[in-house]
């Protein structure tokens, strides 16, 4: 405890820096007299024995980038570059230089109060789900520090991120989907069987581009989903599905006929410019010989050029997957059958996605309950009232 004029310099030995080695000190100024600057004091000390200091004077931007190193190769190809792009975008730009000693609750609520009302590097505000993609992404770097001893508690745990809306799910009707199957025929027949293996299985873009003809079991019906196909930072990967598992999914008999007819003009097509089609070629590919995939966004892209053509507005290649759910749910199929078609983990998923309201499940709902109630009304209406029984009798 040193006197500055008027003011008092406190510093307490706070050990060594779990990151350089370095000693640390944890200073603070107080203005007053003597018995304020001993009390002040021997809160700092008391704190500092509970551990409520920093133990490193790292920054967040050296914590977030230790964090990356050590989880991101863990990651799908798709999310190592989508957490990549946030912190580069959103996080170390106004947090990167703050030491972590200094990172407090409030300090992040300014921060996403920042990107909510001013945005990121780019300087557009923010959606509410990208803002709490960037909570999530500190939160997991701030829980790592914890783990290596960096600073004794998460800051972020007591932070409060914007609530995400329910977005609307809007999947296209069954006459709309006619629609747009039947102008795919006539423009792109290929990108036609690719929307209806999409609205007959509702896998993902990522699966159904991934999908091999030896995954394609036409004369049983069925095709076998084990893999994904997303861009990463060296161009399309490979991987395994989203949920990490496999699963096989029944195909009616106008999707069978249709990817049937898609094999024979890949054959053609082969043998027309004299070459094979490989055993193992992708089901969706513009080789040849089958060997390389279509690339996502040129399918999404063909896909909403489609839509523009046919008329139909706010529907995305996503909402495939989601007419499927919405489609089958509404026609009584159970939610675990269709969790397992959609290859959610558990059935749990698929409910919180797809609890929304559907008009046809519930004007079932309401006849279905009119019917039980009719029914009971006529049998008491049928049933005579039973005879009285006279006093003697009661008595007796």
């Amino acid at each position: 405890m040193r006197q500055r004029g008027s003011s008092w310099e406190l510093r307490v030995y706070a050990g060594r820096d779990v990151v350089t080695g370095r000693k640390r000190w944890v200073t603070k100024t107080v203005r007053g007299g003597k018995r304020e600057a001993q009390r002040a004091l021997a809160a700092m000390v008391a704190e500092n024995d509970r551990g409520e200091h920093s133990h490193t004077n790292a920054t967040v931007g050296e914590l977030l980038e230790e964090w990356f190193a050590l989880a991101g190769p863990g990651c799908s190809p798709k999310g190592a570059r989508e957490t990549r792009g946030v912190m580069d975008r959103n996080l170390l730009p106004f947090l990167g230089n703050v030491p972590l000693s200094k990172l407090g609750a409030a300090d992040i609520d300014r921060f996403y109060r920042r990107l909510r009302e001013k945005g990121g590097r780019a300087g557009r505000p923010l959606a509410p789900a990208t803002i709490r993609r960037a909570h999530g992404i500190l939160h997991r770097a701030l829980v790592q520090g914890v783990k290596w001893g960096w600073l004794s508690a998460n800051p972020a745990s007591s932070a409060t991120p914007p609530r995400i809306p329910i977005p609307d799910i809007n999947p296209p009707a069954p006459h709309e989907l006619a629609r747009l199957f039947a102008l795919a025929t006539e423009a792109d027949v290929d990108l036609a069987d690719y929307i209806l293996l999409a609205a007959a299985t509702g896998a993902r873009r990522s699966e159904l581009i991934a999908l091999r003809w030896p995954d394609l079991d036409l004369a049983k019906a069925s095709v076998w989903i084990s893999r994904g196909i997303v861009l990463g930072d060296d161009g399309l990967v490979e991987k395994d599905t989203k949920t990490h598992a496999a699963r096989r999914v029944s195909l009616d008999r106008t999707t069978v006929a249709a990817m049937t007819a898609h094999r024979a003009r890949a054959v053609e097509r082969a043998r027309l410019c004299e070459h094979a089609l490989d055993r193992r070629a992708f089901v969706f590919s513009s080789e040849i010989d089958g060997s390389e995939c279509w690339y996502p966004d040129s399918v999404s892209r063909a896909f909403a050029r489609m839509c523009r053509k046919a008329g139909i507005k706010g529907v995305r290649m996503h909402d495939l997957r989601h007419y499927v759910a919405t489609r089958l749910l509404s026609e009584g199929v159970d939610v675990r059958t269709v969790a397992g078609r959609l290859g959610h983990r558990n059935a749990a998923t698929t409910l919180n996605v797809y609890s929304h309201f559907l008009p046809e499940s519930d004007r079932e709902a309401a006849n279905v309950l009119g019917r039980i109630f009719d029914e009971a009304l006529l049998e008491v209406t049928e049933v005579p009232p039973a005879e009285e029984e006279d006093d003697e009798e009661e008595t007796a």
